[in-house]
């Protein structure tokens, strides 16, 4: 049985002034799911985006949004947030969520009555009737993200929605994402961080360049690599040293080497024959970070994050 798609994007090329910033982008974005456009800054994933959202049309290709080839025409059915944050600094936040509410097709009313839900349901109820400019960064750009989904969109993209927020900002939002993916919605979100991508998402492209490296879940870039043994013994000779795969090398006492092929269970009856002695033995899984550095290189990944920027 196919897989219902909320997005299909096919050799989409975007050109500016004669620099392809998108070079045959292909994307497949289940509905549900949680999908992740990763990549560094200038890798196109910003007009990827906007291509898909109809907000700039391609050069050539073809684009699918919940079922439709022009994209504007399931506006009301979406909610956006681009990378360049913006709200009118003397508007209430209250106002500020109806009003991107009414944008997309609610009555103000019902608006104004889901804005004060969504602040209280996230803490922000003293809030609701303060001007935007009085808020901390954190609190106005959450105005920002409940405004996006205050007409409860079927699919909500999000680029960089982490940048700028501290660490609990950026856990709650993680948790907002969570939240509405369990409603229904379809999240596609853009980042330069991989921690977000590992914990959120189901399905990732990463993009450098322009053009897709990858595409697939999460596990199977992961699969890429082998997982990582080390082992440490309490005999530091013997003949239980021929068991350890040809590749092994020895670092502070410590041997590493890939995870056998045919599991660890046959290297270790043999270490437990050779009375090794293990002290310690631990299996560590690539991260997804590993992975991307593994499919577009040292050199283009450079401008990509593991974790968040500290506060």
């Amino acid at each position: 049985m196919t897989q219902e798609l909320a997005i299909e994007a096919k050799a989409l090329v975007k050109q500016f002034d004669g620099f392809r910033a998108v070079d045959g982008v292909d994307l497949a974005v289940p509905a549900g799911a949680i999908y992740g456009v990763l990549g560094p800054n200038g890798a196109g994933k910003t007009t990827t985006l906007r291509m898909l959202l109809g907000i700039i049309d391609p050069d050539s290709g073809e684009r699918k949004v919940l079922g439709n080839r022009q994209p504007l025409r399931a506006a009301n059915r979406i909610g956006y947030l681009p990378e360049e944050r913006g709200l009118y600094p003397t508007m209430q936040a209250r106002e500020a969520i109806a009003f991107m509410g009414a944008l997309r097709g609610l009555k103000l009313g019902e608006a104004r009555e889901r804005a004060d839900r969504l602040l209280a349901e996230h803490g922000l109820a003293e809030a609701a009737r303060k001007p935007i400019r009085t808020l901390s960064k954190g609190m106005a750009q959450t105005v920002q993200i409940l405004g996006t989904i205050v007409h409860q969109p079927r699919l909500i993209v999000l680029d960089e929605p982490f940048s700028g927020l501290d660490a609990i900002n950026q856990e709650r939002l993680e948790v907002m994402i969570r939240a509405q993916v369990d409603t229904g919605a379809t999240v596609l979100f853009s980042t330069h961080v991989i921690a977000h991508a590992e914990r959120l998402c189901e399905r990732i492209a990463i993009i450098v360049g322009g053009r897709v490296r990858f595409e697939g879940s999460v596990a199977e870039a992961r699969g890429r690599l082998q997982a990582q043994v080390t082992l440490v013994t309490r005999r530091t000779e013997g003949g239980w040293r021929a068991a350890l795969p040809a590749d092994a090398r020895c670092e502070n006492g410590a041997w590493i080497f890939p995870l056998p092929e045919n599991g660890i269970e046959p290297l270790l009856a043999r270490l437990i024959e050779g009375e090794a002695g293990i002290e310690a033995l631990s299996i560590e899984r690539p991260g997804l970070h590993d992975a991307f550095v593994e499919i577009v290189g040292e050199a283009a990944a450079q401008g990509i994050r593991k974790e968040p920027e500290p506060e």
